[in-house]
């Protein structure tokens, strides 16, 4: 959650929540996200096969808190909050996807 509000409150001003911002900052949420994954294998020592567990629950965690932080403090993701939740969505669905792709490259 700390990491998807920081990064929003971030880039908003720089112009990536509207227009051709918003293909770049998605885009660019890829290559991103995907050293997060391999920290985040190292430090919880996953087995392989074990990160898309471990991602999902990660990112079950930080919707749930991002969806209380965007109702109690909106000034957190600075002032355009659908585009904020919009951002924040897409993340977790990448770290999803990438996990998926990282477990099944290993089980191959």
């Amino acid at each position: 959650m700390v990491r998807g509000a920081l990064l929003i409150r971030t880039v908003e001003p720089l112009g990536a929540l509207r227009g051709i911002g918003v293909p770049i900052l998605y885009a660019a949420l890829f290559p991103g996200t995907y050293p997060f994954i391999l920290l985040a294998q190292r430090i919880a020592r996953l087995q392989p096969g074990q990160t898309l567990n471990a991602v999902a629950i990660a990112t079950m965690s930080a919707t749930f808190l991002d969806g209380i932080a965007l109702m109690a403090y909106p000034a957190l993701y600075g002032a355009d909050r659908g585009g904020a939740g919009a951002a924040i969505l897409w993340g977790g669905a990448v770290g999803l996807a990438l996990a998926l792709m990282m477990d099944r490259a290993k089980r191959s």
